[in-house]
């Protein structure tokens, strides 16, 4: 149906996507479960022959007819990681000869999309509260509310489950609404959980039969003041100049050796620890860390937790709940000094 669109038109390479980033960020954050989170590809293939003894399957002029852009990150992924392991991936191999069966295939495999939760959210109206809070530090910054939306300039455009799992993250134990343990190893991976939290959050705030609308109002105007916020903690701690001297490898640098991007696996239980600090102003919701604080201090306990307890592996790390507690435990000997 179509090539990898990234590929290079003459000399002039096309942007990422944002689909193509998803990609990108998974396997990044989560190849041990890429396989699952991601379609995979179909093949189809005119004939194949089978080495039993081997193990192996040979495939005469095989082609994807759907996943082309999956196999283009892959492929991008892997020049830059050569070392790389531990990625799947799965696959679907059809065998035929029929033109036009292939030609029908091709079709429907690239025409079949389930309309998602995000546009689901954006068509009935549940984030222009939420973009407008951001837009008021950020004017210029919307929201992506579809799935097929696509941005003139990436540089103010915001992914919107990304921004639900960060302010989740910063959710403070007091506005805590789910049953159970207030936990935040989910916000790492889990972003259709954060954003269908955020629609529950908002179905209720707004139901005034609803017995519980005071404390979920409480919760909505919790995301809605913190979202600026939530927006520039997240940028910094991505970068966080402070890194720089904690040798790990996963962490992207220049070629100065400028801290350039941290894994979210290693960022996600500091901002959840910083949820200690959050209160509630005259003007509203802020995260407030004492001046006591270094940000050092909490990049060394974190690179501690990810060495020792994830195995030097930030996808577990983003999924592991004695790093979360380990970086909090901090924070909440922080928040006893500064309230003493």
């Amino acid at each position: 149906m179509r090539e990898y669109l990234v590929d290079a038109v003459g000399k002039k390479k096309r942007a990422l996507t944002q689909v193509h980033k998803a990609i990108r960020e998974t396997l990044e954050e989560h190849p041990d479960i890429f396989c699952v989170l991601n379609g995979g590809v179909t093949i189809v293939a005119r004939e194949v022959d089978t080495d039993e003894s081997k193990k192996k399957l040979y495939i005469k002029n095989a082609s994807i007819i759907n996943g082309s852009q999956t196999q283009g990150v892959l492929r991008d992924f892997f020049d830059a990681n050569p070392l790389a392991s531990d990625i799947s991936i799965k696959f679907e191999l059809i065998v035929t000869n029929d033109d036009d069966l292939i030609a029908e295939i091709s079709i429907a495999r690239n025409f079949q999309n389930d309309v998602k939760n995000l546009s689901i959210a954006g068509r009935c109206g549940q984030l222009e509260e939420l973009e407008t809070s951001l837009q008021k530090k950020f004017p210029k910054r919307r929201l992506q509310k579809s799935e097929t939306e696509r941005p003139a300039d990436d540089n103010d455009y915001y992914q919107t489950e990304k921004l639900l799992q960060v302010i989740a993250a910063l959710l403070p134990e007091k506005l805590w609404w789910k049953t159970g343990e207030a936990s935040k190893v989910y916000t790492y991976s889990a972003k259709a959980t954060c954003l269908k939290d955020f629609q529950e959050i908002y179905k209720r705030a707004k139901d005034i039969s609803d017995p519980e609308t005071e404390k979920f109002q409480a919760v909505y105007q919790f995301y809605l003041e913190i979202a600026a916020q939530a927006c520039q903690l997240y940028e910094q701690w991505k970068a966080h100049p402070k890194f720089k001297g904690s040798a790990l490898r996963s962490i992207k640098r220049g070629e100065r050796g400028e801290i350039e991007e941290v894994p979210d696996g290693i960022i996600f239980p500091i901002l959840a620890s910083l949820s200690e600090f959050a209160v509630q102003k005259p003007k509203g919701w802020i995260i407030d860390p004492p001046l006591l604080l270094d940000d050092s201090e909490l990049i060394s306990v974190a690179t501690r937790a990810y060495q020792e307890i994830a195995k030097s592996k930030p996808e577990i790390m983003g999924k592991t709940k004695a790093c979360y507690t380990a970086v909090q435990q901090i924070t909440s000997i922080y928040k006893k000094l500064a309230t003493s």
